[in-house]
């Protein structure tokens, strides 16, 4: 599509929730017609190509997930380290101990598998649907772990726009929706583990 073609029309700025340095806005069509120049792949090729596209694009939505989750437990392990409850930081405490060891373990096992996907994909692999997949939708709902245990660690704090928690939480949540949703994944998952027939 290019700007000036009979029935292309850009639509308003959306304000969203989340990723607020990336605008967004609906592309509208109207009996609006392509030549075939502009044309990506051949006559009727197009949803294979999507599918194709996707496949690439996921692991990188797991990428950007893995950046949030890792960003929000680095800033609650700095928090509980500093924060003082009874004489002593929080980090101290058995429970939250426990949160970070469960936040580390999802964003790292969430890199680990995008990492993965990524790795088919540079390879060329014949298909990277169910690792695409996979990682899209293990990493996107770990960041989405991740970053709400952070704001719960930050208490009060993290949900006040001081403090980065409350943003990572809010970003988070985007990355289970685009590039297909992670309720999408599981059906794929499904599909390609030979679960769905």
């Amino acid at each position: 599509m290019e700007p000036g073609f009979p029935g292309f029309a850009v639509g308003k700025l959306e304000r969203k929730m989340g990723i607020r340095g990336s605008p967004t806005v609906a592309l509208h069509l109207t009996d609006c017609e392509v030549p075939v120049a502009n044309r990506l792949g051949g006559e009727g090729e197009g949803f294979a190509l999507a599918l194709r596209a996707l496949d690439g694009s996921r692991p990188a939505v797991g990428a950007q997930a893995v950046g949030i989750a890792q960003a929000a437990l680095d800033a609650a392990l700095a928090y509980a380290r500093e924060r003082h409850q009874f004489g002593q930081p929080i980090a101290s405490f058995q429970g939250i101990q426990f949160m970070l060891a469960d936040m580390a373990m999802h964003e790292h096992a969430a890199r680990l598998m995008v990492r993965h996907a990524a790795a088919r994909i540079d390879r060329s692999a014949a298909s990277a649907a169910l690792e695409s997949s996979m990682a899209k939708c293990f990493a996107a709902d770990a960041a989405m772990k991740v970053a709400t245990d952070a704001v719960q660690i930050f208490g009060g704090y993290g949900y006040t726009r001081e403090y980065p928690v409350e943003r990572l939480m809010r970003d988070a949540k985007i990355t289970q929706i685009y590039e297909g949703t992670n309720q999408i994944q599981r059906i794929v998952i499904a599909r390609e583990i030979g679960a769905a027939h």
